[in-house]
């Protein structure tokens, strides 16, 4: 039976179980702003600066939805807009000190959310999500790649 089997559904079945647990996580986060927002602070976190089009495509949102969305976050002090020492015609979104600070507070409260969670299972179950840790490594990269779509 080949993995792309249909009638295997450990596929579905894993999504599902992701797709529940990653719905439940985002319902339980602080809602001091929206997910789009949080979603494209973490972005600047971990990919550093980019243009607001380039944010609007990796957020799956219109690119004046995303300049609405900057203008918000730098009101607030979680970005702030710098030249492009490269191209002195292009603006790049930063994170400022405060935005990298509201992430990783924000993805401590995550974190620790799920390890108290983790801790109320038994050793073998434990073991299992160890060893599934380089596969859903490997899932994020794949889920980041398809996002991003192919490169121009």
């Amino acid at each position: 039976m080949s993995r792309q089997d249909p009638t295997r559904g450990a596929s579905r079945a894993i999504g599902s179980a992701l797709y529940g647990l990653a719905t439940r996580a985002v319902r339980r986060l602080p809602r001091d702003m929206s997910i789009t927002s949080a979603a494209t602070l973490a972005t600047l976190d971990t990919t550093g600066p980019r243009r607001i089009t380039d944010l609007a495509v990796h957020e799956g949102v219109t690119q004046p939805a995303m300049t609405v969305l900057v203008r918000v976050m730098e009101e607030s002090g979680l970005v702030e807009r710098r030249g492009d020492a490269s191209d002195k015609r292009v603006t790049l979104v930063c994170l400022t000190e405060a935005g990298a600070a509201y992430v990783r507070t924000r993805r401590r409260a995550g974190v620790d959310a799920f390890a108290r969670l983790i801790d109320e299972l038994d050793d073998d179950e434990v073991e299992a999500l160890v060893a599934a840790l380089p596969a859903l490594a490997h899932l994020a990269e794949l889920e980041t790649r398809d996002r991003e779509g192919p490169k121009r």
